[in-house]
Order: C-alpha cells, then structure tokens, then sequence
C-alpha cells in the first residue's frame, strides 16, 4: 500500500501548492493565473509544454528515454465553481463568489506531483501527455480541448482521469467498466396559451394548467417508456408563469435536466418529452416550443483499460481498498467527450468523510459542490504514486506486447 518514496517528502510542498490553487480559484475559460502556476512548474521540471488548447489548457509533454512507444494521456481538471465559500481556514478563496469546492485544485497537484517525478525518472518508453483542462464544470472544456486539436496535436493509445470521491475511505478507489458517471442534459418547454381573466378561465386557454399537466405525464417517461433495467433521472426543477393572482398569463415555462447512462435511453427520453408535452398542450388548447440540450455525454469506462487498472490497483493497494465495480453516480463529467474518442478509464479517488479539513472549515458536510468542502491533502501521494504506477505499467505493457 505505500506510495512512492518522493512524494511523501514533497507532501508539505505539493500542500502549500494545493492550497495556493485553492486561495486563487478561477471559473472556466479563465484560469489564466492556474495556468501560468501550472506552465512555470513543467518548465522547471524541464517538461516541454504546449499551450492554448481549449483557451487556457495546458498539456506537458514527457518522452521517455529508453526509446519510442505507446503514448497514454493523464487528465486533470483545473477550474472552480461560481459558489461562495463557507470556510474561514487560512488558505479559503481570495476571489469573492468563486471556489474550488469539487476538489480540481487537488487533482491539478496530483498530476503536478507525478509529473515531478515521471521528469526525475524517464526510464520508459514512449510518451506521456499531462492533460491540465479547463472548464469542466458545464462548459465543456474537454470538448473545446478536442476541437482545437487535443488527439490530432498529441495522438494517444488512452487516456484516463479521476475524482477525489467524499464519503468513500480516503484513499480508497473505485471504478467499473462501461458508464461510471451519467450523461447531462436539460430541457425547456415554453407553453403558449391564451391569456385570460382569472374569474373567467373559459375566455383564455390556460398554459399553467398545461404546465402541471405537463409535468405529472413527464413522469411516466421513466416508469413507463424506458426499459425498467436501465437507470435514468427526469427532474423537473423550475415552472415560472404568471405575474398577478386573477390573470391567467399567456405564457408557462417549465425547465428540467435528464440524467442516463446510455445513449439510447437518452434518445427514447427526449423524443417522449417531445411528444408527450406537445400532446397533452394540443389537448388542452396551447401550444409548445420545445428546447433539449444535451450537455455531456455518459462517461463510459472502455473494458481493456479498466481491467488493466483494477489489476494495478488491487496488485498495489489491496483488494481491500479497491472497490470493483463501483457504483455508478448520476453526475456528469465532461471528460467523457475523451472517451468517445480515445480508449481509457475514469475511477474515483476515497476523499474521506472531513475529518481531513482544518479549524475554520464550514459547518456543511464535506461533500462536492459544497461550501465546506476542502479536499483531502493527504491523498496528494496516493493519487501521485497512481499516476506514476499507470503510466510507467501501461507503457510498459504495451512495449511487451509489441517486442
């Protein structure tokens, strides 16, 4: 279970580093300060680095020096979330309304901390790509990365990413092949009536009853269209109408997000939401003006590269700390746009229940998207020695399958 020798020495420098990422956060599109931090480190570690992908993307560069091979890519996310924090600690957020509270600051450092010691130690073949990606938290920032060239500039074998997991051990992993994070989508349905006085409902066609009635049938979508074995969430979360009590309004707008983990249940659900509420509005005189937005797709493991790390994982920490299949969870996670592109696994990292954080953290519970969050500095080495371990492994795996 031990990790590698390094990194437990580097363990106070690699926190300070974690937390001045988290002293700093920055949202999507603008880690301009997180990406110098990150370009300065590969620089002195002497990791050629290429920058610009996806705006403010940074991917370094790592060749090994026992000669040419497979290439495997390393992601990590480096944005913040729009959200105050609650945590008055020394290292809590600068930037007003902004704050690492998913926990990128620590999968950033990680991938800093393996990179350190991949450059101390090139003794493998073929190349490794440090993927530091922008924008994850609904903005797509994997996708972006991919449009401006990610695997056309750097071709890779596979790619793999991770989440620090709350409530999971710290230090524990788990992963599963096939869909380990669902899709994201949303919805909106405008419904067009007819305005009218409240004392005189048959005047007008009423959009609002349209819209409760709208939203009770959205319902049996998934319990009565969609195959009972597969798993998916139709939330219906804002119905805005009306502005006084005796006017019956023109208009009613009803919003919602889909979660599946496949792409067929995803199908079937948006052409029900179509044709279920453009129906029940005909039958009630209104009409609908229908939007469907599919944000990310299921992140979906590839089977090869999720048994080569469950192996690892089990060989190096014990089976015991390695959950195989995980359950998985209806979040999203936008590094599934680099699946559908390249071979590779997704795992979560245990980030443990909070007991981790210092005085001075919120009084929430330690959970993603949380203004008490704080990630757990003590998991720096283990996902660093993970990094080294899948990245030395593969590479060597596949130079052995060739020769």
């Amino acid at each position: 279970m031990t990790t590698l020798p390094p990194f437990t020495t580097w363990q106070d420098e690699f926190t300070a580093i974690r937390r001045d990422l988290h002293q700093f956060p920055e949202l999507g599109y603008t880690e301009y300060r997180t990406a110098d931090k990150i370009a300065y480190y590969l620089e002195q570690w002497q990791i050629p680095l290429h920058r610009g992908l996806g705006g403010t993307g940074v991917v370094g560069i790592l060749k090994g020096d026992t000669g040419p091979g497979a290439a495997i890519g390393l992601r990590a996310d480096i944005d913040a979330l729009p959200m105050p924090e609650q945590n008055t600690f020394d290292h809590k957020s600068q930037h007003e309304g902004i704050m690492h509270a998913c926990g990128h600051d620590g999968h950033t450092t990680m991938l800093l901390a393996a990179a350190r010691y991949l450059s101390q130690h090139r003794n493998f073949n073929g190349t490794i790509y440090f993927i530091f990606q922008p924008a994850e938290e609904g903005l797509g920032g994997a996708k972006k990365m991919i449009d401006d060239g990610l695997f056309r500039l750097f071709p890779m074998d596979a790619v793999f990413g991770l989440h620090n997991w709350p409530g999971m051990p710290a230090g524990q992993f788990g992963l599963r092949t096939g869909a380990i994070m669902a899709s994201s989508s949303t919805f909106s349905l405008t419904i067009q009536g007819k305005g009218a006085h409240g004392a005189m409902p048959n005047l007008g066609a009423d959009p609002v009853i349209a819209a409760v009635s709208i939203a009770q049938g959205l319902q049996t979508i998934i319990s009565r269209n969609l195959d009972p074995l597969e798993q998916a969430v139709l939330s219906i979360t804002q119905i805005h109408a009306g502005s006084a009590d005796n006017v019956i309004p023109d208009q009613a707008e009803l919003r919602g997000t889909v979660r599946t983990f496949s792409n067929e249940a995803l199908d079937l659900i948006e052409k029900r939401i179509g044709e279920l509420s453009s129906q029940t509005a005909q039958a009630l005189g209104c009409s609908v003006q229908y939007e469907f937005d599919r944000r990310y797709p299921p992140t979906i493991n590839h089977l090869e590269p999720t048994q080569f790390c469950a192996q690892l994982l089990q060989d190096w920490r014990g089976s015991e700390n390695v959950i195989y299949p995980v359950q998985p969870s209806m979040g999203a996670e936008d590094f599934s746009f680099m699946l559908e592109q390249v071979p590779g696994c997704y795992l979560f990292l245990g980030n443990g229940d909070g007991d981790h954080r210092a005085q001075g953290h919120g009084l929430g519970p330690c959970t993603l998207h949380n203004g008490s969050y704080d990630f757990n500095d003590q998991l720096i080495p283990i996902g660093a020695t993970y990094w080294v371990k899948l990245a030395t492994s593969w590479l060597q795996a596949k130079h052995d399958a060739t020769n």
